[in-house]
């Protein structure tokens, strides 16, 4: 058939794929009485329609593939088109013309978007297997305000932007388009056309569910999770879960080095599942945190550098293999923390970066937009669609996984518009301020909204500055978290730690200084991955002395850490002492578990984790100085600090700490009642690796006044050793290592 001779201008706009609205051509339409269906189809040589009479041909109306059909009576709808491949006359096949069918997005939602309030922007925007005119198919919605014209482009149509160009929905800047009996695990991506520039950028659902296994950068079209979950007891319980009062204890854990295959493989999802949870119940951690898990192309980075703001890594499996690995961990009575990373996204021009050919998720001056420290983008948090899209995320992981926390990664960059710049590199608020006054309210409505619609589950702050009420509620002016990590302990205590035991008491308000502002937030105490990498050198290799001293010191450390008030996190390899810094691109070294003294942090460990779960003590009153009295905080010269931890009930626990390597024999301290303490845990005991110096189990106070108290006892203090006294023997938990030696 001829070509007609003169083309019509939306004509030529499809054709060089410029066509702003592609169902004011294609489609079907009504023109002098008469119905008139078009279809661009470049792929096919020849196209039937289906009317009432059967498939009857389309004209071909342009060489390039432009079909129509014209009648007094409308096809029955949606029609139903047949189709001959060019070159290939034995590929015929059936589908529905994607513009038979009428957009399904709702104005509200849309509404509700621009305005920055829609929480489940990820049901709206992406591509969902939804039912349209009562056919299966899938919906692609992406939010593109400055295109031109935006196509869905995948396998299915060669990756030819021509094929499948989207709708717009007026101002809102979302397109739309239906395409009709696609299957489940479709490659597509977007193809947009800049407006202004004609640029044309060849991008991933920022939505997308799913995406390929890098370095390949396509999204998937996946059907709607149907997976059956077995955790609604753990999700009932957690309503109403007393977070303040409970032990939270965390495993900050890397899902591709924690452990792997021989030959390098990583363990999936499900394999983690099997593996690692019997290892943490062992352990006696209540939690796992996960660095990220959102879709990222670089394994360097950790998954910091995010692409994927609503897909799980395909690197360890499926979006369902993951839902099985959270439903195992809660019917196992295990938590599961995600490391969320809101404040910067990678320049990747697949992904987020100049979406639409313009600054659309980040600002486009890049002294408000750019981190010049780690060569990202800044996301626009005043810009309601971006924020949109944020807190969709947030809800998405929680929802869709049923996430029990977000830890909110680098807080601190996002409050400061100063934050790791240079005077004349930053630009000041409305006010003249550094504050950045739209993160500030975007971080309030995160956790407002995590907090209404997850109860009980956390949002934890990684925040390194004196910024005050990061863990307060918003409607006292704080910024809304569940808790705060304590980087300033955490450098202190490190710091303190580095020094060789002949100077330690020169830098002893290094221990103690903590306790001034100890309860101004709900403080977690990290040891975490950022604390064993980059030249900083692993737990053990931040001691000194030789390795006797540097395993004693370890051991000492996290007896600190776990009797001191603030919940716990440690980094995977911290609990056995590992050498080496934290390798990505390798297992942990669990062989050093075979060497008695790597194998003695690790029963420390186990014991403290279980010591602090199960005495009420060292858990219930965390983040209020009722749970916290000196014995004694000015030994100086001999490097020792003693504390009460109390419970609500009054019962209460005595540690003490020794950080040299010299045993104090005859050692006295205070303390609140008469009777006979039990030494619970020992960091020295021979179980550990230590030297076995302790207490023989019990020792009877005496009626003597020391440091304030009526009554005193004397102990044995080991050398860079830590000891837990109880005066109710009944608090002790079953196995504890240290009781059994002595």
């Amino acid at each position: 058939m001829k070509a007609q001779p003169k083309t019509h201008p939306l004509q030529t706009a499809l054709l060089h794929a410029r066509l702003h609205d592609p169902f004011s051509y294609l489609g079907w339409h009504r023109q002098h009485g008469q119905t008139v269906v078009r279809v661009f189809r470049p792929h096919d040589a020849h196209v039937w329609i289906k009317t009432a009479i059967g498939f009857e041909p389309m004209q071909c109306i342009h060489s390039e593939g432009i079909f129509e059909w014209s009648g007094e009576s409308m096809p029955a709808m949606p029609y139903r088109l047949r189709a001959e491949q060019k070159g290939n006359t034995a590929i015929v096949y059936e589908t529905y013309d994607p513009y038979a069918f009428a957009p399904q997005i709702s104005d509200h939602d849309l509404y509700l978007f621009n305005e920055g309030k829609l929480w489940q922007a990820y049901r709206t925007l992406g591509a969902h297997q939804v039912s349209n005119a009562g056919i299966t198919g899938t919906r692609f919605a992406v939010w593109a305000p400055n295109a031109e014209r935006v196509s869905v482009i995948g396998d299915f149509n060669r990756w030819d932007g021509r094929v499948h160009p989207m709708k717009v929905h007026h101002a809102s800047g979302v397109w739309e388009l239906f395409i009709p009996e696609l299957p489940p695990d479709s490659l597509y991506k977007f193809e947009i056309r800049n407006r202004d520039s004609g640029a044309i950028m060849i991008k991933t659902d920022p939505y997308a569910r799913r995406c390929e296994i890098r370095p390949h950068t396509a999204a998937l079209t996946a059907a709607d999770n149907a997976y059956n979950w077995q955790d609604a007891g753990w999700i009932s319980q957690r309503n109403h879960w007393d977070w303040l009062h409970a032990p939270l204890n965390i495993l900050e854990l890397h899902a591709g080095s924690w452990k792997r295959h021989p030959g390098g493989r990583f363990y999936s999802y499900r394999e983690l599942a099997e593996h690692l949870l019997s290892y943490v119940l062992d352990m006696g951690y209540t939690h796992i945190e996960l660095l990220p898990v959102s879709e990222h192309p670089l394994d360097e980075s950790w998954g910091y550098q995010t692409t994927g703001y609503f897909a799980v890594t395909s690197r360890y499996g499926t979006p369902d293999d993951f839902r099985f690995f959270v439903d195992a961990c809660h019917q196992a009575g295990i938590g599961v923390i995600l490391d969320w990373v809101p404040a910067h996204f990678p320049q990747d021009r697949f992904a987020l970066a100049r979406f639409d050919g313009t600054a659309l998720y980040e600002h486009e001056d890049p002294r408000l937009g750019f981190h010049h420290d780690w060569g990202t983008y800044i996301f626009n948090f005043g810009r309601n669609e971006v924020k949109s899209f944020l807190l969709s995320s947030a809800h998405f992981w929680l929802s869709e996984f049923h996430l029990d926390g977000l830890r909110v990664d680098a807080v601190a960059s996002m409050l400061y518009l100063d934050y790791s710049r240079k005077e004349g590199e930053w630009l000041p608020n409305q006010y003249g301020g550094r504050e950045n006054l739209a993160a500030i309210d975007f971080l309030r409505e995160l956790n407002v909204m995590v907090h209404a619609e997850f109860p009980g589950a956390l949002t934890l702050a990684e925040e390194s500055t004196a910024w005050p009420g990061v863990s307060r509620p918003t409607y006292t002016g704080g910024l809304g978290f569940s808790m705060k990590w304590n980087m300033g302990w955490m450098h202190d205590t490190l710091s303190y730690l580095h020094q060789d035991p002949i100077f330690r008491r020169y830098h002893h308000d290094q221990l103690t200084f903590s306790q001034l502002y100890a309860y101004s937030e709900n403080f977690v105490l990290p040891f975490s991955h950022d604390e064993v990498v980059h030249g900083k050198g692993s737990l053990l290799n931040k001691m000194p002395g030789d390795d006797w001293q540097k395993f004693a010191n370890v051991r000492l450390l996290l007896t600190f850490q776990m009797t001191w008030p603030g919940k716990k996190l440690n980094f995977m390899g911290n609990e056995f002492a590992q050498r080496q810094e934290w390798r990505v691109n390798g297992e942990l070294d669990w062989g050093l578990l075979q060497q008695p003294l790597h194998a003695g942090v690790q029963k420390a460990v186990r014991d403290l984790n279980h010591c602090y779960k199960t005495i009420p003590a060292l858990h219930q009153l965390e983040f209020t100085a009722d749970g916290f009295q000196w014995i004694d905080c000015q030994d100086v010269e001999q490097s020792v600090i003693s504390y009460l931890r109390r419970a609500k009930d009054g019962s209460f626990a005595v540690v003490v700490l020794n950080f040299t390597p010299v045993p104090r024999t005859g050692y006295r301290i205070g303390v609140p009642a008469s009777g006979a303490y039990q030494e619970i845990f020992n960091s020295d005991s021979a179980y550990y690796g230590g030297s076995n110096l302790g207490n023989l189990g019990k020792i009877a106070s005496v009626p003597m006044p020391w440091m304030g108290f009526t009554d005193s006892i004397a102990i044995t203090l080991p050398p860079l050793a830590g000891v837990i006294f109880s005066l109710n023997d009944s608090s002790a938990p079953d196995g504890i290592g240290g009781l059994a030696s002595h």
